[in-house]
């Protein structure tokens, strides 16, 4: 009884399917053919391109900062704004500067008035000394007549003295107007009839004026380039703010790139200009295109505070990474954040 069940079970076992058969043979000629085919392509693509994760996004950076001390009364942007060359980011009291302003030009007037008084003095100085000359002409005649009448005895001793007298008396002030009209002229710069405007006293005047005026102009502070206004909030209403002191600060707009840092043993077949693709790590499904816009002058150690010595018995060779300014060709619309990481690849054909 049991051999017949025994002989009806065998006879009803189902036969291997064709996958079960050819599942095998299929497998042992597959593998040996993708092991084949991956190591083909490694040996044709090996050495044509170069790739790091070490790589960030950069952007320039300028630090904002008030050319005259004063206190803040307004700031005209907030954290993220975007701005134009020119706007107000903050604005500084302008009254002390226009007081300020008003003296300066109140002291050029004074200055003008000063200098038309030095040029009434001198014509006065120049009238003097033609007096003191016409003086002088009129002794000369006089002794002239004194001595002749000396020689024909119809003068006296006295009177001959007292004519040379005179004359050597309205010589020393001839002398005397001289040397005032001289210093007159220097006081007008030795240009008595030159305008009064070119006057040194004028145009340190003027200067004081100018710079005043500047001062004032500058209690805006404006942005020096199109960007986005960061660090807004370090600056607020009230505060003291001093001359060259770093405030907020503005990343300049269409001025980014990617900094990657490459093995060294990376570098023998880049070249500038050769096309690159960068994968930023915020938006990984959407590459961006560019190109290597150039290759750092030295390693980043030796750009360190501190650059590495290794002078001592127990040095260890480290490979040494070179940056590589890379430049974006088309952003995607994707907004550049400075210090985003990317991953960037360069093709060397």
């Amino acid at each position: 009884m049991h051999d017949i069940v025994g002989r009806d079970q065998a006879v009803a076992a189902p036969r291997p399917s064709l996958w079960a058969r050819l599942r095998r043979p299929l497998l042992m000629l597959v593998v040996p053919l993708v092991i084949i085919g991956a190591g083909a392509y490694y040996l044709l693509t090996a050495g044509r391109s170069a790739s790091t994760d070490n790589a960030y996004v950069a952007q320039d950076k300028v630090s904002i900062s008030s050319d005259v001390t004063g206190r803040v009364v307004a700031v005209d942007v907030h954290e993220s704004q975007s701005v134009h060359r020119g706007d107000i980011l903050f604005t500084i009291d302008p009254e002390p500067f226009r007081i300020t302003l008003e003296q300066a030009q109140a002291n050029l007037a004074g200055a003008r008035a000063q200098v038309a008084g030095m040029r009434q003095t001198f014509s006065g100085k120049g009238a003097d000394v033609t007096g003191k000359r016409e003086a002088i002409s009129y002794a000369e005649i006089d002794l002239k007549r004194q001595q002749d009448l000396m020689k024909d005895g119809f003068t006296t001793r006295a009177r001959l003295e007292q004519a040379e007298h005179t004359l050597a008396q309205g010589r020393s002030d001839l002398n005397s107007a001289v040397a005032a009209e001289a210093n007159a002229a220097a006081m007008l710069a030795g240009a008595p009839a030159g305008p009064i405007e070119r006057h040194p006293l004028v145009l340190a005047a003027q200067a004081a004026v100018d710079k005043a005026a500047l001062d004032l102009r500058r209690t805006s502070v404006r942005a020096p380039a199109d960007g986005l206004a960061s660090q807004t909030t370090k600056v607020q209403p009230g505060q003291i703010v001093a001359l060259g002191i770093p405030t907020m600060s503005l990343l300049v707009s269409n001025h980014d790139w990617v900094e990657a840092n490459f093995k060294e043993t990376d570098l023998d077949h880049m070249r500038v200009g050769q096309k690159a693709t960068v994968k930023l790590d915020a938006y990984p499904g959407k590459p961006l295109a560019g190109h290597v816009e150039s290759l750092g002058g030295g390693t980043g150690s030796e750009f360190s505070v501190l650059p590495a010595q290794n002078a001592t018995g127990n040095w260890v060779k480290v490979v040494q990474r070179v940056p590589v300014r890379i430049a974006i060709d088309d952003h995607r619309g994707l907004p550049p954040i400075a210090g985003l990481s990317a991953s960037v690849t360069v093709n060397f054909q």
